[in-house]
């Protein structure tokens, strides 16, 4: 799965003071890129083939952090000019435009909104928030970021008690079922993002990123 050295695609790795750095930026490496952390959008440059936003903790804290250092401008931009972008947990839900959790505005990339998981039950037992642990993302779309991915499902990491909703249908990547069925991945041309964590999802989310960088290269 590891690509050789030369092969190598230039990522740029956003370090905002927030986020699962380490181990996203192992299981990028091991999916064949050569990942670099960014404190500074200024240090993104042209030779970057990509852009990656782990997040991690709550939104409101993000969202200060990434009007502060900048990059929220730099993420704007870069998805408007579909170059390719790969955003995690927090990092899909920083696209919208509004999130209940600390009644937050996002990003405003794409229209929709981010809520909290109501109180629900399943086999007669009340689920837990948040969502954490192992469960199947169904694809809905096909094409070159889900080769060697079954389209009826796979099984990646969660843990979150928001998801996104109201997400126009030609976006959905991939829905998942946790008492009801939400939106677990987003994709628009070349950015894509997901509410699971790819880096602690095993082969299936290396595959995943791999995908992603091939797609980066072309």
């Amino acid at each position: 799965m590891e690509q050789s050295c030369a092969k190598k695609t230039r990522v740029a790795l956003i370090d905002y003071g927030m986020g699962n750095l380490r181990s996203v930026a192992r299981a990028l490496e091991k999916s064949g890129g050569a990942v670099r952390l960014v404190c500074d959008p200024r240090e993104v440059t042209d030779a970057d083939r990509a852009l990656v936003f782990p997040g991690q903790g709550a939104i409101v804290d993000c969202m200060d952090c990434l009007k502060r250092t900048e990059f929220a401008t730099l993420i704007r931009e870069w998805i408007a000019a579909d170059r390719p972008f790969f955003g995690v947990c927090l990092g899909l839900q920083a696209l919208f435009e509004h999130s209940e959790e600390g009644n937050c505005a996002g990003l405003g990339i794409f229209p929709g909104q981010v809520r909290r998981f109501a109180p629900m039950e399943e086999n007669g037992r009340a689920l837990k928030i948040p969502h954490m642990g192992w469960n199947t993302a169904v694809f809905r779309q096909k094409g070159p970021l889900l080769e060697n991915l079954r389209p009826e499902g796979e099984d990646f990491y969660f843990v979150h008690s928001y998801y996104v909703d109201a997400v126009a249908s030609e976006m959905v990547l991939c829905e998942t079922c946790y008492g009801e069925n939400f939106v677990s991945g987003i994709q628009r041309g070349r950015c894509i993002a997901t509410q699971f964590h790819p880096e602690k999802s095993q082969a299936k989310g290396l595959q995943l990123y791999q995908n992603f960088l091939h797609l980066a290269e072309n």
